[in-house]
């Protein structure tokens, strides 16, 4: 799937002032690229990453997937596409804590209408994919930080999304997990995924063949 943005303007209200998390920004992430998008803390990385994930709307600007703006579809429109086309890595995991690892996994599939069955075989062949078969029955608090970041990207993955966006994936990980979620995204991306990765780490954004870096709210290739 071929991500853009067209003239984006993202623009906040704040007392009587408007202030500009992104301006004028046009950009091009073609079908199955690995891009790192880099820059400083409230440089407007997650704004940027919010704007391509449907989580937000432009102020101005179109953001267009295959070439339908999207950036203005309703509620429905926008869940169905982030359910069946996006998939989303957050740095803090955000996994339901009472929740097994399988468990964690098929709540996509549900949320798309699959099957019992089929929910429970897939999310466990998943979790075995990325090296957690024998953990599918523990629960966040029984993982280990880098364990959890695997599970947040088996979920990622479980409806088969043409896209996968990761939000600072490693930042509370040590180097060993790091280096083993870093090679789930090369192997996502060699499948021809679309991986676009929000992160401050040199050593992460290396693994990118394309940087796109945002300072003061611009982008700089």
């Amino acid at each position: 799937m071929q991500l853009e943005m067209d003239h984006v303007w993202r623009t906040y209200r704040v007392g009587d002032s408007d202030v500009v998390a992104l301006g004028d920004v046009s950009v091009c992430i073609q079908s199955g690229e690995l891009v790192a998008v880099v820059g400083p803390s409230g440089s407007g990385k997650s704004t940027f990453l919010q704007l391509i994930g449907l989580l937000d709307s432009p102020s101005e600007g179109a953001v267009r997937f295959d070439g339908q703006d999207v950036g203005s579809l309703g509620d429905a429109d926008r869940t169905r596409i982030r359910l069946r086309a996006l998939g989303f890595v957050f740095q803090r995991f955000h996994l339901l804590n009472h929740l097994t690892a399988v468990e964690n996994v098929m709540l996509p599939l549900e949320a798309a209408g699959a099957g019992t069955v089929e929910r429970y075989e897939r999310a466990c062949s998943i979790l075995e994919s990325v090296g957690l078969g024998d953990r599918l029955l523990f629960r966040p608090a029984q993982l280990s930080g880098g364990q959890r970041q695997r599970v947040a990207v088996a979920r990622a993955v479980a409806n088969s999304p043409s896209v996968v966006l990761a939000d600072e994936p490693t930042g509370e990980l040590h180097s060993e997990d790091t280096h083993r979620v870093l090679n789930l995204f090369r192997a996502l991306n060699a499948q021809g995924r679309t991986v676009v990765i929000v992160t401050h780490d040199p050593d992460v954004a290396a693994i990118a063949r394309r940087r796109i870096e945002i300072r003061d709210g611009s982008v700089h290739e």
